[in-house]
């Protein structure tokens, strides 16, 4: 269990921050990193071009060893639509074939997918939300020898309501289906070993769980996907790349062998590599399973919470630890996260779902007055 880390971000007494599903504070430490990356663009004659260059590395690193693979399995992306299109222009589907997602998947994940079946006469199936929160037996069940690519995250967005990632790997690769995550509600905040689930393609989102700020997700590949085709094309992707300030001209046209051909433009970024570094770093200090273990005790009291208001929840075995969702009979009131954000208690409505996500900066007096204000203002 760790301590509580609210010294390390800028939150006011009056303000209790329950949206980090959304988007997390950044560490003071991290804006302070942006700061200087700031100046680096204000002053570009000093001495400190080479830096960026050194970060994309270093961050490439860091990730990885948040997710058990290796600086040259990354690629550094804008956003998790990004690598999801990635993904969808490196995998081929067939007339009357299937990819899978869930049902209310995030958006993300969603698009590219309907794309590409609508071109190729594909079946786009969303597997529906199951009564009893068991998203992985919904899948296991629903994938067939005619799925080519299966599309879903760690954890459906709404509620926290978890998947058997291992598992779902395994029946894909038994039957030669791709799977594609997005791991941008889980990765940082808890465990996830690509070893273990063996994802074709797997993008992150950085600012919300990696607490990195906008504009940055990376992207695994796995190695045998590491010789597709990118959907930009720019130096930084070629073997022979002249970064930073080089005076060489020409134009290679091979790629480099790695997840690197599938960067985005402009990734030696001056102000965010700097943030990523610093924020990246300090979730290997707590590490993922002990943040994840010391969320548990807050959705355990929250799920508490909330059933005894006789709202339901996904089952402990069922949900992830780091925030969760609760329905009740009727869906909540449209303004009912304006209302409690006036009384200084910030949560979110997603669907039907009111979704409750804590960070390492609440306790348990905060989840009291999540439900104080909550009261006041449910209807």
């Amino acid at each position: 269990m760790l301590d509580n880390q609210k010294h390390l971000f800028d939150i006011p007494d009056s303000v209790t921050y329950l949206a980090c599903a959304s988007q997390t504070p950044l560490l003071r430490a991290t804006v302070a990193a942006g700061e200087s990356g700031v100046l680096r663009k204000a002053h570009p004659w000093e001495p400190h071009r080479d830096e960026a260059a050194r970060e994309a590395t270093e961050v490439r690193t860091l990730f990885a060893g948040l997710i058990g693979a290796t600086a040259n399995d990354i690629a550094i992306v804008p956003a998790t639509s990004y690598g999801i299109a990635v993904a969808a222009a490196n995998l081929a589907i067939a007339p009357n074939r299937e990819i899978l997602v869930l049902e209310e998947q995030f958006p993300s994940n969603y698009y590219a997918w309907h794309r590409l079946a609508a071109e190729n006469d594909a079946k786009l199936i969303a597997v529906e939300r199951p009564t009893d929160a068991n998203w992985t037996t919904a899948v296991l069940d629903r994938i067939r020898p005619e799925t080519d690519i299966v599309a879903v995250p760690p954890c459906h967005w709404t509620d926290g309501s978890r998947l058997d990632l291992e598992a779902i790997g395994t029946k894909c690769r038994s039957i030669g289906a791709a799977l594609v995550v997005d791991g941008t509600q889980l990765v940082g905040a808890a465990p996830f070993d690509v070893a273990a689930v063996q994802p074709d393609f797997m993008v992150c989102s950085a600012y919300k769980w990696l607490l990195c700020p906008y504009t940055l997700a990376f992207l695994y590949v796995a190695p045998h996907r590491q010789n597709g085709r990118p959907i930009e094309f720019h130096a930084g992707a070629r073997r022979d790349d002249h970064e930073p300030g080089g005076h060489n001209t020409g134009y290679p046209l091979q790629f480099v062998d790695n997840a690197r051909r599938y960067d985005m433009g402009e990734r030696n970024n001056p102000i965010n590599l700097p943030m990523a570094v610093t924020a990246l770093n300090q979730l290997h200090t707590w590490n993922p399973t002990h943040i994840a273990a010391t969320m548990a005790r807050l959705t355990d009291q929250i799920a508490e919470s909330a059933v005894e208001r006789g709202y339901s929840v996904p089952p402990k075995a069922h949900r992830i630890a780091h925030f969760i969702g609760f329905r009740g009979p009727t869906p909540p009131p449209p303004d009912l996260a304006d209302r409690c954000a006036a009384d200084g208690v910030h949560l979110n409505l997603r669907s039907d779902a009111i979704r409750i996500s804590p960070y390492l900066f609440t306790d348990e007096m905060d989840i009291d007055r999540l439900f104080k204000v909550f009261d006041r203002h449910r209807g």
